[in-house]
């Protein structure tokens, strides 16, 4: 039986249209029961300025972003089983879900798969990395009921 703990930290003005706590949950345990037993992770769902800053600060970029994993390695020998914190901005989540055709839940999802498979060691930096990565979140995404995340949704 896997664990998975959920620290939700909502930093950004506005809730309306936030999927709930337990929806954030039901995702990560679609996504994190697949490569742990047991798990914590933050979620902060930020606005455009923190998101602006963190992304400028950690990866020299001058824009807000979608999502942003910070992994946790702890020392060893101790084992934890915090695995780190997802940041997601909430604007720029609505903003390209509607400039994507794409549904706002759905595209939540996906940013929570996104980002934990970024805190699993994943990335996209290299095609073939790209290839797995992507083919993971598919694959996750349409055992949630929804479609491939990188084709449009809406017509």
């Amino acid at each position: 039986m896997s664990k998975i703990i959920l620290d939700l930290q909502v930093a950004c003005d506005h809730r309306c249209n936030l999927p709930s706590e337990d929806l954030f949950m039901y995702w990560l345990y679609m996504v994190l029961p697949l490569f742990r037993k047991k798990a914590e992770v933050t979620i902060r769902l930020v606005d455009e300025a923190e998101s602006y800053n963190l992304n400028k600060i950690y990866r020299g970029q001058n824009h807000s972003t979608n999502v942003l994993s910070f992994p946790f390695k702890a020392p060893s020998p101790v084992k934890l089983v915090l695995l780190g914190d997802i940041i997601i901005c909430r604007q720029v989540v609505e903003r390209e879900a509607q400039e994507q055709n794409k549904i706002l839940e759905a595209y939540w999802a996906h940013m929570v798969i996104h980002g934990s498979l970024h805190l699993l060691g994943y990335d996209h930096f290299i095609e073939q990395n790209a290839k797995k990565m992507e083919y993971l979140e598919t694959k996750i995404m349409h055992k949630l009921g929804y479609l491939n995340p990188y084709e449009t949704e809406i017509s």
